[in-house]
């Protein structure tokens, strides 16, 4: 029985994309003025036009666990059973490490900013807020969160909720006691609310950050995708974990599985997003 749990907001909101492996360009064009209406005749006018390159480099992740050598000498149907259990728990780690890395920039093993990452996340890019005030209603921060999006003149196409912040959605009641949001009660992640495509895991809030929500486009303003996915790999000898406590494969009668990829994403344009976020 497959128990590894992991799923993305992020893909979820935004179609994986290929990327190469060495990493590519996505320009954003702004275009500065309005159209000009010209006379017949009439002289043309300067427009303009603003060009930001952002460049999405893979990072490289991986997955490793020891299991006992029995795997090697298992029925052929078995040893697959157990491939494939172990290939689909690295996939939904790497589908929650993807927010985990986009959200917060950190190392999903150890919580810890990665160098590697840099400041290539939401949590750095993103400068628009709204902050909770006491008694505030839930979905009027969403809806001041919005109005920061779209006075930025950027559209609004989705919506990540941490599961706190859901729930104090979903407590939310009209004026005769009906819930305003029934879609969400016991826990439900409906995938839309009021036309707007929403998605809740614990990754927008995890390692104790504030952010409780975070509104934007992200079909347009986000890109992610695969470089590499490479098949995984069973090693039978030395000391793959580099963990001298465990000692060699071969001394203690083990293998070890192990899958790697490479991954990427860019914030093409962090004023199409705004965060919701917990009072320090």
């Amino acid at each position: 029985i497959l128990q590894t749990v992991g799923a993305s907001a992020l893909a979820k909101l935004c179609a994986a994309k290929p990327i190469p492996f060495n990493g590519q360009k996505e320009f954003t064009f702004t275009l500065d003025k309005e159209i000009d209406v010209v006379a017949e005749n009439g002289a043309k006018t300067k427009g303009g036009a603003t060009v930001a390159p952002v460049t999405i480099v893979p990072v490289k992740v991986e997955y490793g666990a020891r299991v006992s050598d029995e795997f090697l000498y298992a029925a052929e149907d078995a040893r697959l059973d157990i491939l494939t259990s172990f290939a689909e728990g690295f996939a939904r780690k790497v589908a929650r490490g993807l927010d985990l890395m986009a959200f917060h920039g950190v190392n999903p093993r150890t919580g810890s900013a990665s160098s590697v990452i840099g400041t290539n996340h939401f949590d750095s890019k993103v400068t628009q807020a709204v902050t909770i005030q006491g008694e505030d209603k839930p979905d009027d921060n969403i809806e001041a969160a919005v109005a920061l999006v779209q006075g930025s003149e950027r559209e609004v196409n989705g919506l990540v909720l941490a599961p706190v912040f859901k729930s104090e959605l979903a407590k939310q009641k009209t004026a005769d006691g009906a819930k305003l949001y029934p879609q969400l009660a016991w826990g439900s992640n409906p995938g839309e609310i009021n036309g707007l495509r929403v998605e809740s895991n614990t990754t927008l809030s995890a390692n104790s950050s504030l952010d409780r929500a975070l509104v934007g486009d992200f079909i347009n303003a986000f890109r992610w995708g695969y470089a590499k996915e490479i098949p995984v790999e069973v090693i039978k000898y030395g000391n793959p974990d580099n963990d001298p406590t465990l000692g060699d494969l071969k001394g203690h009668n083990q293998v070890y599985l192990r899958a790697e990829a490479y991954i990427g994403w860019g914030i093409l344009d962090p004023a199409a997003f705004a965060f919701v976020k917990a009072g320090a």
